[in-house]
């Protein structure tokens, strides 16, 4: 299954690591009515941005999940391959 890291550039003011975590929450709770895979994320708090590393069929299913979960779409989404 295709592997994407997305981005989100600007989380809301006062953003936390924990409420990122709460969302990555959401999305795993969701993630399979789409046949996605969430498997990591990663915060900077200093810069307000977010990462997420997930397991989709396509870039649109991983956006479904976040938009569902919590309404915090990514603002780039790329299509990686994993290394060693």
């Amino acid at each position: 299954m295709p592997l994407f890291i997305d981005v989100h550039e600007q989380l809301p003011e006062g953003a936390t690591a924990g409420d990122v975590a709460a969302a990555h929450t959401a999305d795993l709770s969701l993630q399979e009515q789409y046949g996605v895979n969430y498997r990591r994320y990663w915060v900077d708090e200093s810069s307000g941005k977010a990462f997420c590393l997930v397991e989709a069929p396509d870039a649109e299913s991983a956006i479904a999940v976040h938009r569902e979960a919590h309404g915090l779409v990514a603002d780039r989404i790329f299509e990686v391959v994993e290394g060693g």
